[in-house]
């Protein structure tokens, strides 16, 4: 049925520049100034990566081939660059070790942006930008991102605020040169949506993967019909409700639902111990559910591609852990997450912010993937390419990251 509660109405606000914190509401003025707080403090932190306890673990992202070709990604995006003019090019490109990566945010107004506006761009140039973002992810993992962004349209319908709200209020960014064998990557970046690819030779990673949205269900309007996330919260409850008492015990750990992912824009840097219950206390039953969820994930990558990240994840499941935030009933909001050294998952139910409800609900849902360990971004596999390269040279493509 269609949602008929209360909407919040926010003046004068933008997603295409800058809007003073007085503008919004009083009770979104402090979710504002603490995430361009934190913003500021994070980016001027070094890059470490999300870890346990303060160290990252070395070794386990080796530099490897992995057989599957990456041409598709590499011609798509040399199709998309060549669309772009002279202007948009000194926008559009970054070296690849900017800490521009880490700038994106999930908020629907201006902060931080950087690239080109898929709204500033004629069809064909965001065909062609599309196309890049669809070559690099499987059929569901595009259709996902899409679905994001036209629930974002609905968003502008149900509120009238065009200015805040649209299906292509994205920025496109590329970092490096598209190439074989250098490293380079791109990024999307916008409202519910931010995905970050690294490519390395035949190696991919596509993390930080950030995707929300309220609603969830477009009940009417230009994309009726259009939703995100059901099998990654019916899936993520089976798993719960699979668990007997004392197992739900064990993986609950919390009962008040966060405000947000916890690893989300800019906590890079997290320090995260495991918590739950892990993979190795679970009936055979009970862990290939859990599969079935760490799976909705990472097959948003394209198929080759997907199957390796899977088989990575696979590798620690006996040091994987599955937490559970919140009730286990039906139409109950809750919070998970899944963590081990190589993968960290969550998926929060979240207050309304088109929405005026303080509390969270099914209708707003936010999920992040995430590469604990220092290889978020490929930032470990373009370490370990820089000390396999020479970078003493001044005209060497890697002379920064000798620096």
């Amino acid at each position: 049925m269609p949602d008929t509660s209360k909407l919040i109405m926010i003046g004068h606000a933008s997603a295409v520049k800058p809007t003073p914190v007085t503008e919004f509401p009083e009770r979104l003025q402090g979710v504002v100034s603490n995430a361009m707080a934190r913003a500021k403090a994070a980016l001027a932190d070094q890059f470490k990566g999300t870890t346990t306890d303060g160290t990252t673990i070395p070794g386990l992202f080796p530099l490897s081939k992995t057989g599957i070709s990456v041409q598709p990604v590499i011609d798509a995006a040399v199709v998309f660059a060549a669309s772009l003019s002279d202007a948009q090019r000194k926008d559009v490109f970054f070296p690849v070790e900017s800490d521009a990566w880490r700038s994106w945010h999930n908020m629907h107004i201006f902060l931080f942006r950087h690239g080109v506006c898929l709204i500033d761009m004629p069809e064909p140039q965001r065909q062609a930008a599309l196309a890049l973002v669809r070559a690099t992810s499987s059929a569901a993992g595009f259709a996902s991102a899409r679905n994001v962004m036209k629930l974002n349209e609905h968003v502008s319908e149900l509120t009238g605020r065009t200015e805040e709200y649209g299906e292509w209020y994205y920025w496109m960014s590329v970092f490096g040169t598209p190439s074989s064998d250098e490293p380079w990557g791109w990024q999307i970046d916008g409202h519910h949506l931010s995905i970050n690819c690294f490519v390395l030779g035949d190696q991919i990673v596509l993390t930080p993967d950030f995707q929300g949205s309220e609603p969830v269900h477009a009940h009417s309007g230009k994309y009726a019909g259009t939703q995100v996330f059901q099998d990654e919260e019916a899936k993520g409850f089976r798993l719960m409700q699979s668990l007997t008492p004392e197992q739900q015990a064990r993986a609950t750990i919390g009962t008040t639902i966060p405000r947000e992912v916890i690893t989300i824009a800019q906590v890079d840097n997290a320090v995260l111990p495991y918590a739950g219950i892990p993979y190795t206390a679970l009936t055979s039953h009970q862990q290939a559910l859990m599969l079935e969820v760490i799976a909705l994930y990472t097959n948003r990558i394209r198929p080759g591609h997907a199957e390796i990240r899977l088989d990575e994840v696979k590798a620690h499941l006996g040091e994987t852990y599955f937490g559970w935030i919140g009730a286990c009933e039906e139409e109950s909001p809750f919070y998970y997450r899944i963590h081990s050294p190589v993968i960290l998952i969550e998926f929060d139910h979240l207050p309304g912010i088109v929405w005026d409800n303080k509390e969270p609900t099914r209708r707003h849902i936010h999920t992040v993937v995430r590469t604990p360990n220092g290889n978020d971004y490929g930032r470990d596999l373009l370490r370990q390419h820089y000390e396999e390269h020479d970078h003493v040279h001044p005209h060497s493509p890697h002379r920064r990251g000798h620096e």
